[in-house]
């Protein structure tokens, strides 16, 4: 059927040798960055937005060398990750508002859940007879929705820097890839090592050359897929009661990004989805560390809760709760110290 290594050497010889190709296709579609074209790009030379479709590419093609690892839920994440892709490409290419971007986010939620896939927690609540079963599943979808959207949107907010999002993905592809093993998860297991190949390839060439950004077409696609593995793992024999974590700490970093945002430019009355230099990596630079050394702070804090998350599954629920709320504690503090910080942008400073 083909090996999960043999996926991962091959999307990694991809995801490196179809940079130019992307690059070519980025330019005649216009899809280019422009230096001061916003407040917070410091770029010098327009820069292609070719992240996403170099991501694509690599995705079909191993599709079509591997087609027995494609099955009907994944399947519908595929069609649904295409349609955050298209509207990506859009957003590159015209700029558009909050309002069609959430609208083509719900489309591709929408093809997920009417497949089956979707939160079942409160399934639990409901199947013991304490919250009816129409009510269970709203807030199932619901839940769905938020996560899916949410963790779309915090991969697109926290790129500010070359390397940063391709460097996350592959930390949480590669976590995902263990815990899915763990959990004979073969599917999962091996579309993990598919999006981590083409991570690497993404970080060669957005962070190393420097020849790509990854545009909306690119953190929001590697957003939805990473939500959507978060969806899809079910850890067999694995204490059902705390596995529901894992998911969470494995992207926490964009989940920590988006909240101190959020929370910053509420508080100062700013609008939320407006493009700043407010960031995590915005406020370590305003603290003094060297861009590479913010971008490496940031991997390693990825690395670390993601090492957590790994250890939780082999411990009971209370341990594995009691590390995720220790883990939860801990995020809310620095947050509060970090939205404190000064940011790049001289309102803050």
């Amino acid at each position: 059927m083909g090996h999960p290594f043999s996926a991962l050497i091959t999307s990694i010889l991809l995801g490196i040798g179809l940079g130019y190709p992307a690059v070519i296709l980025a330019k005649r579609l216009k899809l280019l960055d422009i230096p001061g074209s916003a407040p917070h790009k410091t770029h010098t030379l327009p820069t292609p937005l070719a992240g996403g479709i170099l991501a694509v590419l690599t995705f079909v093609i191993i599709i079509i060398l591997f087609p027995q690892w494609l099955d009907r839920e994944l399947l519908a994440v595929f069609i649904g990750a295409s349609v955050i892709f298209i509207f990506g490409l859009w957003d590159d290419s015209k700029g558009l508002s909050a309002v069609p971007k959430l609208i083509g986010q719900l489309i591709a939620s929408a093809i997920l859940i009417s497949s089956g896939v979707q939160v079942y927690f409160l399934t639990i609540f409901s199947n013991a007879g304490y919250i009816h079963p129409f009510l269970a599943q709203l807030l199932n979808v619901f839940i769905t929705l938020f996560w899916l959207i949410g963790i779309t949107n915090a991969l697109n907010m926290i790129d500010s820097m070359d390397g940063i999002v391709s460097g996350l993905t592959v930390i949480a592809s590669l976590f995902f890839w263990g815990a899915a093993t763990l959990a004979n998860q073969q599917v999962i297991s091996f579309w993990s090592t598919v999006l981590l190949g083409t991570s690497i390839g993404l970080y060669f060439w957005n962070k190393i050359a420097s020849k790509i950004f990854l545009g909306d077409s690119g953190s929001q696609t590697i957003g939805f897929l990473l939500a959507s593995f978060g969806i899809m793992y079910n850890p067999l024999n694995r204490n059902p009661e705390s596995s529901w974590i894992v998911p969470i700490m494995l992207l926490s970093i964009p989940i920590f990004d988006t909240s101190l945002v959020v929370l910053s430019r509420i508080r100062r009355k700013q609008a939320i989805g407006s493009g700043r230099r407010d960031h995590t990596y915005h406020r370590l630079i305003g603290m003094g560390f060297s861009p590479n050394s913010a971008v490496f702070i940031t991997h390693a804090m990825a690395i670390t809760v993601s090492g957590l998350a790994f250890l939780t599954l082999s411990l009971s629920p209370v341990f594995a709760l009691t590390i995720f709320l220790l883990t939860l504690l801990c995020g809310l503090m620095l947050l509060l110290w970090m939205e404190r910080k000064p940011s790049l942008d001289n309102e803050f400073d």
